[in-house]
């Protein structure tokens, strides 16, 4: 399987919600806890280790303190330990609606409250001492089977979902998590629900809920009935087994999922490595050997192309450019600019890839011009969900405008047209930018949104007014920034 980080395994993050809708805060003041925020910010984020000892025992420690939660004898908690102790020790007991309780390990106590009132110290559980785990990831990944080790991926043909692919290629692949009545749904790039018989339904019902458990930094998907999520049969189609506990089989990992794109040249015809290894622009069809995994690197922003047949474009003699390489250097990093619905891409030698007169790639030029200038479309985001640094994007209730630092996230369509994107939201209404740059989502006719992928996990998003899309202290999405840095940067 390739490296080169291809295949990154998603560190589990979380919040836990108490019964009055209130998330467990760890606060770098005198390191308390309390559960009074309403949302999901840094200072409610959680990360679940396993102890190094013995036993089922786990450890929460707080994504920004780097501190453990911790309960003495007398039930009084705090996130100060910065080591972990005996005291830090917690099992988790999943309840019958999804929840989790915690009960300390050496004490015995379950730890629950309101707000500023939190202890370890009941001896019987009340809904006090119930959590809602909500992941604090980006919700769109690629699901790989730790027993078979293949990913999911959604068979149109067989109108199911099966651990069966090598490599997590092509739109089917993408699963996009869905938080539903405290439990989480798995939903396709078709937008259907997996069922735990199997099937896939249009509709989140209860059969199609599953509550998250966590295994030594694996996910086990558990149905309503307490069977677990596994590949069943050669096809290692997706349901519930038998199993009433999770082993190796019903175990999975969440792989961050890169951008997959197509490129098509001036001459209108996709750029492909169908007919060996020199990279062309000779196809006028849109297939498998048409598509790239396209990897930003988080320091110098520069990018990687790697195609299916398992290479790198790589710079080769006099500029020419071929699918080869096995491994990620400074002649596999192409710079992108961005030229309005198109890109150009200046390879390592400082020169411009351009198509000649046969297809062919090269970076031979010093200048951008027809030939130099490429299409580029993201096609594993048929479903997109944003998120800023306050939070997702999601509608506003009872209004056309967007909320930029919401908890939860709204699931938006996306389509493409000549370089540019549009999005459709709930109801079907498409993105506009309204007076004074605010962004509404009930257009009846859809607008040009142009992406631009600044990051690696992070995009830009222009309107055609030149500004790009910003969340920011009202809240709101607005498409007002000159630059996109910072608040107009959003994981997708």
């Amino acid at each position: 399987m390739p490296t080169n980080g291809l295949h990154q395994v998603l560190k589990i993050q979380f919040g836990l919600v108490n019964d009055a809708d209130r998330y467990l805060t760890a606060e770098s003041f005198g390191f308390k806890v309390n559960a009074s925020a309403a949302s999901l910010k840094r200072k409610q984020i959680w990360v679940l280790e396993p102890d190094r000892g013995q036993g089922t025992a786990v450890l929460f420690r707080s994504s920004h303190l780097g501190r453990y939660l911790s309960a003495e004898e007398d039930g009084r908690v705090a996130c100060e330990m910065d080591q972990p102790g005996r005291d830090c020790r917690f099992l988790v007991l999943p309840q019958p609606d999804g929840r989790w309780v915690l009960q300390s390990e050496p004490h015995g106590r379950f730890f629950g409250g309101i707000e500023d009132r939190l202890s370890c110290f009941a001896t019987t559980i009340s809904p006090a001492e119930l959590w809602t785990v909500h992941l604090a990831i980006h919700p769109q990944a690629h699901l790989l089977s730790v027993s078979r080790r293949r990913y999911v991926h959604l068979c149109l043909q067989e109108d199911e979902m099966a651990a069966d692919g090598d490599m997590p290629w092509g739109v089917d692949a993408l699963v996009t998590l869905i938080f539903q009545s405290r439990r989480y749904c798995l939903k396709s790039y078709d937008s259907r629900y997996l069922r735990s018989d199997g099937r896939l339904v249009w509709e989140p019902e209860a059969h199609a809920c599953y509550t998250l458990e966590f295994k030594a930094g694996k996910l086990a998907f558990k149905d309503c009935d307490g069977r677990y999520l596994a590949p069943v049969g050669p096809a290692g189609t997706l349901k519930a087994g038998r199993n009433m506990r999770p082993s190796k089989d019903e175990l999975f990992d969440l792989e961050q999922s890169h951008p997959q794109v197509v490129l098509v040249a001036a001459n209108r015809r996709y750029i492909s490595v169908r007919q060996g290894i020199n990279v062309s622009a000779n196809q006028d069809e849109e297939l498998g050997h048409e598509t790239f995994l396209m990897q930003i690197d988080q320091e110098t922003k520069k990018c990687t192309f790697y195609s299916s047949t398992g290479g790198y474009w790589t710079l080769v003699t006099h500029g020419g450019i071929q699918a080869t390489a096995t491994q990620v250097s400074a002649n596999t990093m192409f710079e992108i600019e961005w030229h309005g619905r198109r890109v150009a891409l200046k390879a390592s030698n400082g020169r411009f890839v351009c198509m000649k007169k046969n297809g062919q790639l090269a970076a031979i030029s010093d200048f951008v011009g027809e030939d130099e200038l490429f299409t580029l479309k993201l096609i594993n985001r048929p479903l997109l969900v944003l998120r800023g640094l306050d939070g997702f994007v999601c509608h506003r209730r009872g209004s056309n405008q967007l909320d930029t630092n919401r908890s939860t996230y709204d699931v938006f369509h996306l389509s493409f047209r000549d370089g540019a994107y549009q999005i459709r939201g709930r109801g079907g209404g498409f993105w506009y930018t309204g007076s004074h740059g605010s962004v509404c989502s009930d257009g009846d006719l859809a607008e040009d949104f142009l992406f631009e992928f600044r990051e690696r996990g992070r995009l830009a998003i222009r309107a055609l007014s030149g500004k790009y899309l910003r969340g920011g202290a009202s809240g709101l999405l607005r498409a007002d920034a000159d630059l996109p840095v910072g608040e107009a940067l959003w994981e997708y």
